[in-house]
């Protein structure tokens, strides 16, 4: 990769729209020793301002500006602009960490990967929850797990709107699934519906991988209660993570027989933000110059899985119309 920050150096940073998600960047930059942060920008101008006000910041003008005054970039804006301003960003010579899903299609997600090859710069895929302590800490115990089971719901709000909840929450899952199983998805059955709004709200997805794994997968930001949570089985054990404890529990087979013994274990955690956590870890890529933890391939395989969910979704509402449909003409 082509030199930028040095190690030991502080990196310049500046965030990249700063609704919800990106105010969230603008504070734990704040907080980071290893990072300084330069400025926000966002479209709206008064918002910019705010938050700057806030984190005693600059409010920065215009993206050109940046080139010459920052190393590295948080990009949060829309989905859909992930891929202009993120490959212009990179054009720059800047590095960047964009919010996932990493871009609005796949075509657009290679020409992101292709302008950070091309310019020889970081490009991190926000996927914040493969920072979390609990999933860190379940990782070395591994053991080619083949049943999972897998929630993450949240109560509805009025944020990230733009896309279905498979590319607003379940994206996170598909991705940590493909970095454990790490074999393709050879099946998929999946239905969704909206509910409170005109895209998907609540989806549920069963994935069969080539290894022979098989994933149960439910995502919703409609429920009444927040659940963020990964189990799955391997031989002789099961595992269970807690995102939101951000703990992990080991259930063992100590004793086999008709009257079996189990351990309990609680795997030890350093309790940390996962967004403080993967902050870190791109500064760290950018001074280090060494490839992110959840590269621009890794955002884009995640991106592509949840591309055939929503296509099973399609398939599935397109055969209950007509299956309805059918019905109604035998029964008028």
């Amino acid at each position: 990769m082509t030199p930028s920050a040095q190690p030991g150096k502080k990196v310049r940073v500046a965030v990249v729209g700063v609704g919800d998600f990106g105010r969230n960047h603008v504070r734990v930059y704040r907080e980071l020793e290893s990072a300084e942060l330069v400025g926000v920008l966002d479209a709206d101008g008064e918002r910019a301002e705010s938050v700057a006000r806030e984190f005693s910041t600059e409010r920065i003008g215009g993206i050109e500006t940046l080139a010459g005054r920052v190393d590295a970039v948080s990009l949060a804006v829309p989905t859909v602009e992930h891929a202009r301003i993120g490959c212009r960003l990179l054009e720059m010579g800047l590095d960047v960490l964009v919010e996932k899903p990493i871009a609005a299609s796949l075509e657009e997600a290679d020409r992101l990967i292709e302008a950070a090859s091309r310019a020889g710069r970081v490009l991190q895929v926000g996927h914040l929850e493969r920072f979390n302590p609990g999933l860190v800490a379940v990782m070395p115990f591994l053991n080619r797990p083949l049943y999972f089971e897998v929630h993450r719901l949240g109560v509805f709000t009025p944020r990230s709107l733009d896309i279905d909840v498979v590319y607003d929450v379940m994206i996170h899952d598909l991705d940590i699934l493909l970095a454990i199983v790490d074999a393709p998805v050879e099946e998929i059955k999946a239905v969704g519906i909206p509910v409170l709004t005109e895209r998907v709200d609540i989806a549920h997805a069963r994935l069969t991988f080539a290894s022979g794994a098989v994933a149960n997968v439910t995502a919703s930001r409609v429920s009444t209660e927040r659940v963020r949570k990964l189990r799955f089985f391997q031989q002789h054990e099961y595992i269970s993570v807690d995102f939101t404890r951000q703990d992990a529990l080991r259930i063992r087979v100590a004793e086999p027989g008709p009257q079996p013994k189990f351990d309990f274990a609680n795997l030890p955690t350093v309790r940390e933000e996962p967004l403080h956590a993967e902050l870190n870890a791109f500064v760290e890529s950018v001074q280090m110059r060494k490839a992110p933890r959840v590269d621009g391939a890794a955002g884009r395989r995640a991106l592509e899985l949840a591309d055939k969910v929503m296509t099973g979704i399609q398939e599935h509402g397109r055969r209950v119309q007509w299956d309805a449909l059918v019905s109604s003409r035998k029964n008028p």
